[in-house]
């Protein structure tokens, strides 16, 4: 069930987000504490509201540089919950598109987006996006994408799905549940194999548009989402005309893997509690960005999960790559999978792996030297442009035949 068309990305006039507001409410004048965090503290003293008002500026490690104090009280919310990660990209994503990244400044005119929310089956709401070349455009075929952990889909990803659909392809994608701005608690995959059949269920339904009746479809992985869209095509291997994977976490190298003892107690945790948050969770921006001007950027992703990955997360993580591994030789659709050559997050000899096991007649590697984690994003400009236009050139291979 679909519930809204779309979203506005403009803030009311009085919104306690606009940089313009009367923010600052009776009392509340003394301790200059903005309204929202005022109403959500409603009954409680004037002292605890400015003392968790410092709390919360004092957290200096997590400001972001070029935005208001404000900005910044916003974004340094609890975001365990899809409420409150809702508020944050509504007050980020004007500033975000103003970021000086090629995918924001260069991002194709004319292209048609939409935004809603639906139900999935379990009666958690999911949020969908869609991006259409401009009007009188044929569409060639249609692209569904899945992202990484952690990530969603309203941020690079935003300029990635321009560019691809400026060249005559209907891209979609969505948040997992529990990540972005679907609902359910930030960062936890309860279930790898229910988050795979919720995303089935919901490609299912755009796979049933009118705009794509007759028209390939293809789909599209990026790290984990490469582990997600592996599991989508082992679980329908004759339902899509192409897999894309991009730096997809599909087997895990045997130095990482925890000891014995340690995968036994973290089995058991996620069993009495999955929830909690306790492994170790270091900044990736340096492995993921390999141009310092744009790794600067990552912090405006502001509704990522970046905290410390709960127990069950991690588990299903693994017991997902150990699925794909058994079964990589059943991999049968025409297959594109590109990797950054030093990549230090996903190992690119994987990659390798993966393309030599998979039964594919039809199949790809592309290895970019001196690549890092995140190609489509972190990369110098014309590398970037390059990684788009080798996914569109092999899209528009495979569409030619149809």
């Amino acid at each position: 069930m679909k519930l809204s068309l779309t979203l506005s990305h403009q803030p009311s006039k009085l919104s306690p987000f606009h940089p313009n507001s009367d923010h600052l409410i009776g009392a509340s004048r003394n301790f200059q504490i903005p309204f929202y965090l005022r109403r959500s503290m409603s009954g409680k003293s004037p002292g605890l509201v400015q003392k968790t008002y410092q709390n919360i500026v004092a957290k200096k490690k997590s400001a972001i540089e070029g935005v208001s104090e404000e900005m910044n009280l916003i974004a340094s919310q609890n975001k365990d919950f899809a409420p409150s990660r809702r508020l944050i990209r509504s007050a980020f994503v004007d500033t975000q598109q103003q970021l000086d990244h090629v995918l924001f400044k260069m991002a194709p005119n004319g292209i048609r987006t939409e935004e809603w929310y639906e139900i999935n089956s379990r009666g958690l709401e999911i949020f969908c996006k869609s991006w259409l070349p401009e009007p009188g455009v044929r569409i060639k075929g249609a692209l569904c994408f899945c992202h990484g952990y952690g990530d969603t889909c309203t941020f690079f990803f935003e300029g990635i799905a321009k560019r691809i659909a400026a060249f005559g392809y209907a891209v979609y994608a969505m948040d997992y549940p529990g990540f972005g701005l679907s609902e359910g608690l930030h960062g936890y995959i309860p279930s790898f194999d229910e988050l795979v059949d919720y995303v089935i269920e919901h490609y299912t339904k755009i796979k049933g548009r009118p705009e794509l009746r007759g028209l390939p479809r293809f789909i599209l992985g990026q790290s984990m989402g490469g582990a997600v869209t592996l599991k989508v095509h082992l679980k329908q291997p004759r339902e899509w005309d192409g897999v894309i994977l991009v730096a997809p976490m599909c087997k895990i190298a045997k130095d990482v893997i925890p000891p014995e003892p340690v995968l036994k107690l973290s089995t058991l945790l996620s069993k009495v509690i999955p929830k909690a948050k306790l492994l170790p969770q270091k900044d990736l921006a340096e492995l993921v960005f390999r141009e310092p001007r744009k790794r600067k950027m990552a912090v405006y992703n502001v509704i990522s999960y970046s905290d410390r990955m709960r127990v069950r997360t991690a588990v299903e993580l693994l017991k997902a790559t150990s699925d794909i591994e058994m079964q990589v030789e059943k991999v049968s659709s025409p297959l594109l999978v590109l990797h950054g050559a030093a990549d230090k997050l996903t190992d690119p000899l994987v990659s390798k792996f993966l393309y030599e096991k998979a039964s594919s007649k039809d199949k790809t590697l592309k290895l970019y030297e001196e690549g890092y984690h995140g190609i489509l994003e972190g990369e110098p400009d014309d590398r970037i442009f390059t990684v788009i236009n080798d996914i569109v050139s092999w899209l528009d291979s495979r569409c030619s035949l149809k």
